[in-house]
């Protein structure tokens, strides 16, 4: 039996806090509910654009439950439960899955990273496939985690039936070219970011989760919508118009940059919290005139 691949087009979306930095589960359902009805194929829960490492355990509990609910089955819900023990991961992809998530979304442990070698990661990860009752997608992040996977260690893990894919924000060509030739047929690429996701998609990656999507789901979608049609100069054009703006709301600010801009097309962002910074009007200034240039807020 072939795995349940993620395909298509995930956004991670933002946790929402209330002005004093407590979680804001109501307009977290709000948020929730846009999303639901939009374009996107599926939905991450505490991925790094969701500030999971700022989040206690029950915080974490209580934002997979609210999204679940709000969500009610209208789109895949993939919930962040990577920590940094094998036993807490598996703790807590069995409370996501018992909690309605679809999917467990693994980042690799990474404060013992001179001590974790292949054997290491190779094990982390078959055990929690082992314990999880819902299939997981491995994820490398190494902007924020200094871990970045060999392709043979990937390989090595993709074997695990209930390990049905990675999401790698590398932007690596010919490691995404790589990991899709690899790897079974039955385990989904999915590009980190959009800023490669057309590229991604030639070599053979399934979709993407992507910061852009939060607040762009449909152009995002117009990439996989054409190359899917086989219109690559659309899917080009279309890309390179992203780049400004996904930078806007990754590299250049942030999760700041997100939130400002979810903001900005009638969601609600507030607020990272502490010890990262909300923008100061010249960078949210700066920001609008971005997502304006690229139409994203004429979208909205």
């Amino acid at each position: 039996m072939a795995r349940p691949y993620p395909v298509g087009v995930f956004a991670p979306v933002a946790t929402t806090f209330t002005p004093d930095g407590a979680l804001d589960l109501d307009r977290f359902r709000a948020n929730m509910e846009w999303y639901a009805t939009s374009s996107l194929d599926g939905i991450v829960i505490m991925g790094s654009n969701g500030e999971y490492v700022s989040l206690s355990p029950d915080e974490k509990l209580a934002l997979i439950e609210a999204g679940v609910k709000a969500v009610a089955g209208r789109k895949p819900i993939v919930a962040g439960t990577g920590v940094e023990s094998t036993r807490g991961t598996i703790e807590l992809t069995k409370a996501a899955a018992e909690l309605g998530a679809n999917y467990a979304l693994v980042v690799t442990p990474h404060y013992y990273k001179p001590r974790y070698d292949r054997a290491a990661y190779v094990r982390h990860f078959h055990a929690v496939a082992d314990a999880s009752p819902i299939p997981v997608i491995v994820y490398v992040m190494a902007a924020y985690t200094g871990v970045d996977l060999p392709v043979d260690t990937v390989v090595e893990i993709a074997q695990h039936p209930n390990i049905v894919g990675i999401k790698d924000s590398g932007g690596n060509a010919p490691k995404v070219a790589e990991m899709v030739a690899r790897t079974p047929e039955d385990f989904g690429v999915l590009a980190g970011s959009a800023n490669f996701l057309y590229p991604a998609l030639c070599l053979g990656a399934t979709g993407g989760i992507l910061a852009l999507a939060n607040v762009a789901p449909d152009a995002c979608q117009e990439i996989v919508q054409a190359f899917r049609a086989g219109d690559h100069v659309r899917a080009q054009a279309v890309q390179f118009r992203l780049l400004a703006p996904n930078a806007a709301v990754t590299t250049r600010f942030g999760i700041a940059g997100l939130k400002a801009a979810m903001d900005m097309i009638g969601l609600y962002g507030g607020d990272p919290r502490p010890p990262l910074l909300p923008l100061n009007h010249a960078e949210r200034a700066e920001v609008r005139r971005i997502m304006e240039e690229a139409g994203i807020l004429a979208r909205a």
